[in-house]
């Protein structure tokens, strides 16, 4: 079985991946975020988490498979990312109270033999919040590095009233189909108990 390689900087990656009993180290995988012209969300998320793989596979050395994910806030068409700032984030949060949005997460394994990916959608409906609370939850520091200005397994959940789809998804990595996408690559979920990921740089 070639060892597991996650490129991703995110903490919630790691936790998710490690819930399942998956062993794997973490490379570093920076790239050029920025939608294409007339990129639908599910082309944008499913090409980033492709490129994340493909980066992280050009830094190790040796035979390695590479799990690249990207997620993306999604309201009527529009991909709200990290906000930039706090106007960013309260004019974000204004815009998902008391409505309905949707999250797309993509996973793409690359093993420099074959690319497989997938992407999930799932919806969320939030409260209405006002404006007082936005600023107070902007205050928390919690929205700041979070795609549409909010995290659901975080102090965000006040917000959400309903899901419907992956809520592992939501948080960033969907567990069920990523497992399948494992497996397809010969790599077994409940390897062991909780495993603190290695971070390495291999080259």
């Amino acid at each position: 079985m070639n060892p597991l390689h996650l490129a991703s900087g995110s903490p919630r990656r790691r936790e998710l991946l490690t819930q399942i009993g998956v062993t794997f180290s973490v490379v570093s995988a920076p790239i050029d975020e920025t939608p294409l012209s007339g990129e639908s969300a599910p082309a944008y998320v499913e090409r980033l988490a492709r490129a994340k793989a493909a980066a992280g596979l050009a830094t190790v050395a040796g035979p390695a498979v590479v799990l690249g994910a990207d997620t993306a806030v999604v309201l009527d068409g529009r991909i709200l990312g990290k906000p930039e700032n706090r106007e960013d984030a309260l004019a974000m949060l204004a815009d998902l109270s008391g409505r309905e949005h949707q999250v797309l997460t993509a996973v793409a394994l690359n093993d420099g033999q074959r690319v497989q990916s997938l992407c999930v959608t799932s919806r969320v409906r939030f409260r209405e919040i006002t404006a007082g609370e936005a600023q107070r939850y902007w205050a928390s520091g919690e929205p700041a590095d979070k795609a549409g200005g909010y995290a659901i397994q975080g102090l965000g959940a006040v917000f959400v009233t309903g899901l419907s789809g992956s809520y592992s998804a939501v948080v960033g990595l969907p567990l069920c189909e990523t497992a399948d996408l494992l497996g397809q690559f010969g790599i077994a979920c409940w390897q062991s108990p909780a495993h603190t990921p290695e971070v390495t740089n291999q080259r």
